[in-house]
């Protein structure tokens, strides 16, 4: 592995601003980002990334690598929670290990927007159809992990109602803005797309720093109650993102030659999902606990793939 790179990733203001975050909770400062404006930079976020990929997306012809690079996102995702699942259930309840599965089969979008950046700092572009596979990946790891929990449970009482968690699935927040975001920019000519260029690509890495913060806050805020739980979930939220990611990025090398999709491949089946997943499992298994997959999600999983996991799978896409 290039330790230059991880170097450079660890002195990244971005992820900087996200440890100033835990550093903050742990000082009992009063920092703090106000919960409407974490929510609408969020939005900008998404709507950001989708918007630029949608342009991207314009100008790429589809061909048989991108339709077998959908298939192969798509595959991840359902994938990755089946097998996570039956490593999970021998530890945790049926609805705890369910939801885990679904969060570390589905993605998280803020840690696709700091691979991005992460590939701009290698002077690598991200392709269009990345950012639509990125979106595809979110609904199958849920409905898959609301499948398994549905088989092995075998309380009445609590079934799942199956249609209301689906059309959940599809209809989250975050999935539609960054799909309506991305057919909006393909849609949108280079000149009309030139006269919001400042706000979505000049604030970008500004407003993924002031993120970060946040999310550095949220996780420190977590921490101490998780620890509660032991040293498996600790465990599977670090080694198994790292496995995941790495066995991605040697196998994506099958359905593309490309360094920059196949790095986006193997930090897509890294991340772990903590606001589509958690939205879902909140309405649809109630008896999951949020203070577990959260946490395991946020507060380790995303900072592990931001300091040592992406400049280990950028070395791996190279092998």
């Amino acid at each position: 592995m290039n330790f230059n790179l991880l170097l450079e990733n660890l002195t990244n203001p971005a992820l900087l601003f996200f440890v100033l975050g835990i550093i903050a909770v742990l000082l009992k400062s009063d920092l703090e980002i106000p919960p409407n404006s974490s929510k609408f930079i969020s939005l900008y976020l998404l709507f950001a990334i989708g918007f630029k990929g949608g342009q991207e997306l314009s100008h790429e012809t589809f061909n048989t690598e991108i339709g077998w690079s959908m298939l192969f996102g798509i595959s991840i995702s359902l994938i990755i929670p089946l097998y996570t699942f039956f490593i999970l259930k021998r530890t945790l309840n049926i609805f705890n290990a369910g939801a885990i599965a679904a969060a570390y089969g589905s993605v998280s979008a803020v840690t696709f927007v700091t691979a991005v950046s992460y590939l701009e700092a290698q002077q690598l572009t991200l392709h269009g159809h990345m950012v639509a596979i990125m979106a595809l990946m979110e609904s199958p790891a849920i409905i898959m992990g609301l499948l398994l929990i549905s088989i092995f449970n075998k309380d009445e009482d609590e079934k799942i109602e199956k249609s209301t968690a689906i059309k959940h699935s599809f209809t989250n927040g975050s999935v539609l803005l960054i799909l309506g975001s991305l057919v909006i920019g393909y849609l949108a000519s280079a000149k009309q797309a030139e006269g919001i260029k400042p706000f979505t690509n000049d604030l970008f890495k500004g407003f993924l720093a002031i993120f970060l913060l946040d999310m550095g806050i949220t996780s420190g805020r977590k921490m101490k109650a998780f620890f509660s739980f032991g040293w498996f979930p600790i465990l599977f939220a670090i080694l198994i993102p790292l496995f995941n990611g790495v066995a991605i990025a040697l196998l994506s090398g099958f359905v593309t030659d490309d360094i920059s999709n196949r790095f986006i491949f193997a930090v897509l089946a890294a991340s772990a999902s903590y606001i589509a997943v958690p939205a879902a499992m909140k309405i649809s298994v109630p008896k999951a606990n949020p203070g577990l997959f959260l946490p395991m999600a946020l507060a380790l999983t995303f900072p592990v793939n931001i300091t040592i996991g992406m400049p280990l799978y950028f070395w791996a896409v190279q092998l």
